[in-house]
């Protein structure tokens, strides 16, 4: 059984309520309910933060005995070195995954941190970009 954490970062936690037009208005958890019914050969664990050095220290930990990371670093994604540093450090794969297509947003949003670092990027398919991702986890 492939053992695979989804981690989000800042602001994820509002998803269903934050800028819909955007995001959605479909809740994380929600959304997190069905895709562990969809893939029950799949062990699927999920954590979210706000702040930068615990999204860190969850990479470090998760980062050696699991199949695989998803991604979605939200805004650090476009400032973060240290998560950037943090991917490279572990030996477990990490997809960088966005809801929205960043390329079409503000510019600044153009460019990740993290993107070197980690396996393939997923972006713009809505919460299906998680989907995906395990899908590309689940088959490597």
């Amino acid at each position: 059984m492939k053992k695979i954490l989804i981690l989000n970062g800042p602001n994820l936690n509002l998803l269903g309520k934050r800028e819909p037009e955007i995001y959605g208005h479909r809740g994380f958890m929600d959304y997190y309910e069905a895709l562990q019914a969809r893939y029950p050969d799949v062990e699927l664990s999920y954590f979210q933060s706000n702040i930068e050095g615990e999204l860190i220290n969850k990479i470090h930990e998760a980062g050696f005995s699991l199949d695989g990371i998803i991604l979605n670093a939200g805004a650090y994604t476009h400032t973060s070195i240290a998560l950037h540093d943090a991917i490279r450090s572990v030996t477990t794969p990490v997809i960088e995954v966005h809801i929205s297509n960043v390329h079409q947003r503000e510019e600044f949003r153009h460019h990740s941190m993290i993107s070197a670092a980690c396996m393939g990027v997923i972006c713009g398919f809505g919460l299906d970009s998680y989907r995906l991702a395990v899908e590309a986890m689940v088959g490597k």
